[in-house]
């Protein structure tokens, strides 16, 4: 068989020194060590606004009359820092401080981008708000938790359809300023405005006072059982990180950096990741309004037949669409396989088929392969912290620490934790001493709950691969250990390509079952109408023959009841944001989905669903 053949890629961290502590613990680090890296990134802002002035640094498509999305909107690196520092101003102006931040309700757009700058210019922290919080919540729990916890003295919204939920969470200590629409009964003031306040000295000041350890932004965690936390973001964790990353990945420097991006801005894989990335390289961003979702993936793939990435981010669902439309779409094939170095995916795990699809279609188009890289990191690790290091990765490989970041590997119960220390770890929750003396451990290492091991023991140089949440794993009854991440992951490869993601049952009871949520190809399966209902679908012979099939095929290759699937159900009700069912980031929160389905997973134990697959039925 022929070794397939990549686009050079150049990986920056290929060896690592491992050293043992007390016994059951280790501890791993990259042989490069970290480099210089800025005090602040509002420095590299300032550079780039000086050494290319005219460059676009971010752009979005103009909304029409009609609602559609038309030509771009581009802003400069000059445009960026000269209404970045008004608005910077005009924070200053209303003695806005950590204390007394930014909230931001708004999707990715320009003004939320120039807000933002504005905020680390002044040095006033910012929390950019999951969008769903305002758009799809019904009783605004988080949001009001989002507000009680940061004490915003002012709210930035980017139009009307934040109103409802500014008028019933929006304190009237709390200054508004949106960039179109109004509240009702509440004054609010026009972003164009802060946008054009008169600069005085005290902008320089103010940045001048900043320094690695001011506080630039509050990210929220997605919260599973309990309320999302605020972890605390500084310019050393941000700088560092993107350090870390340029040199774990020397191709963001090795041309102009072009990316097309949807990843949401109050998510650190969008908004500390890639929106970093731009302003430390001097990048453009183009805004995509698309998204992972049949509604909205037709924007993304439109975006992408016409801007050529040079670097793209994604989650699996992401690529799993792009991979699908690549195959027949000549012009989404040839734009975007024109000069991506590298692909991307983070937030849950890639399928096989996926990665054979891609593979397939760039061989048609470019006669090679594009790299996919890949790693693992948290809100709390800025959030670069491991990456892959070679261009032969496989499902679930994880690869090298980071340079500048040390790994702990802690064995326990049978798996090992993997924990972080590093200029790139948080200092802990925003008003949570509780939860933040909670996160480290006695050697100042962040506890990361992921479980990882080798990708092979007799070479450490290849890193690790990931082996599940640890607070994901649990025993059956009989006290059997069933862990979640492997056997979930290969769930959804014997599915392919019609299983999205998989919760796995079974706590305290006899056998393993498997509550599945299908991709929207489960419709293909059916042969129903177009517009049936999702629950037809599910029920229809042709779709619970292929699943029956699925079960059988997993019972034959198990080798015991921890990995034994003995039932499983297929649900017609998505993940929703507004359980904390899903992250922003397109990934299941195993144990919020479990709380909220309670009932079901009861039901499906006790042979109560009206369709159960099971071995050999």
């Amino acid at each position: 068989m022929n070794t397939p053949t990549f686009r050079p890629l150049k990986f920056g961290v290929t060896r690592v020194t491992l050293r043992d502590g007390v016994p059951g613990t280790h501890y791993l680090r990259a042989e490069q060590d970290l480099q210089a890296f800025p005090q602040r990134l509002t420095d590299r802002l300032q550079h780039w606004a000086q050494v290319k002035p005219e460059q676009t640094f971010m752009a979005r498509r103009a909304k029409n009359t009609d609602g559609s999305l038309g030509d771009w909107q581009h802003i400069t690196y000059a445009d960026a820092w000269q209404k970045a520092r008004s608005i910077a101003q005009s924070l200053i102006h209303r003695g806005l401080s950590a204390e007394r931040p930014v909230a931001i309700l708004s999707e990715n757009s320009l003004e939320h981008a120039l807000m933002a700058l504005g905020c680390l210019i002044a040095g006033v922290p910012y929390t950019p708000v999951s969008p769903p919080y305002s758009l799809i919540s019904v009783d605004y729990d988080k949001l009001k938790h989002v507000l009680r916890t940061v004490t915003p003295g002012l709210v930035f919204a980017q139009d009307a359809r934040y109103a409802k939920a500014i008028a019933a969470t929006v304190g009237e200590d709390m200054a508004i300023v949106m960039a179109e629409g109004s509240v009702e009964g509440r004054q609010v003031s026009r972003f164009t405005e802060l946008a054009a306040t008169a600069v005085t000295d005290a902008v320089d000041q103010a940045m001048a006072a900043t320094g690695p350890d001011t506080v630039v932004k509050f990210l929220f965690t997605s919260g599973s059982t309990k309320l999302p936390k605020a972890v605390i973001n500084t310019h050393r964790m941000w700088c560092a990180n993107q350090q870390q990353m340029a040199q774990s990945m020397p191709v963001l420097a090795e041309q102009d950096l072009v990316l097309v991006d949807w990843l949401p801005w109050n998510h650190t894989f969008g908004g500390n990741h890639n929106f970093g990335m731009i302003v430390f390289h001097g990048g453009t961003l183009y805004i995509d309004d698309g998204k992972p979702t049949p509604a909205l993936i037709g924007e993304t793939l439109r975006n992408l037949r016409e801007i050529a990435p040079t670097v793209y981010f994604n989650v699996p669902t992401g690529f799993e669409a792009i991979a699908n439309a690549m195959k027949t779409d000549d012009a989404l094939r040839k734009t975007l396989l024109s000069r991506v170095q590298m692909f991307f995916y983070a937030g849950a795990a890639l399928a096989q088929p996926i990665w054979d699809s891609l593979y397939e279609s760039e061989e048609r188009e470019v006669g090679e392969r594009i790299v996919m890289g890949t790693g693992l990191g948290m809100t709390e690790s800025g959030p670069f912290g491991i990456f892959v290091t070679n261009p032969f990765v496989q499902a679930g490989d994880l690869g090298v620490p980071t340079p500048g970041l040390e790994l702990k590997l802690v064995d326990m119960d049978g798996k090992t934790e993997v924990r972080y220390r590093g200029p790139n770890i948080t200092p802990g929750y925003w008003r949570n001493a509780e939860e933040t003396a909670g996160a480290f451990d006695e050697e100042g290492f962040f506890k990361t709950g992921d479980a990882v091991k080798w990708i092979d023991e007799t070479d450490v140089h290849l890193g690790l691969k990931f082996d599940g949440r640890i607070a994901e794993d649990f025993k059956l009854a009989t006290g059997t250990f069933v862990s979640v991440g492997p056997l979930r992951g290969k769930i959804i490869a014997a599915g392919a390509p019609y299983i999205q993601d998989v919760v796995l049952t079974g706590l305290n009871m006899k056998e393993v079952g498997a509550m599945v949520f299908p991709t929207a190809r489960v419709r293909e399966l059916a042969g129903l109408p177009e517009n049936a209902p999702l629950s037809d679908v599910l029920a229809s012979a042709p779709v619970l023959a292929h699943f029956q099939k699925v079960v059988d095929d997993l019972a034959a290759s198990s080798t015991g009841s921890a990995n034994r699937i003995a039932r499983l159900c297929l649900l017609s009700e998505p993940p929703t944001i507004d359980k904390g069912e899903i992250t922003d980031k397109g990934s299941i929160n195993q144990r919020a989905v479990l709380n909220h389905r309670a009932d079901t997973v009861t039901a499906l134990h006790e042979d109560r669903l009206h369709y159960i697959l099971k071995p050999g039925k």
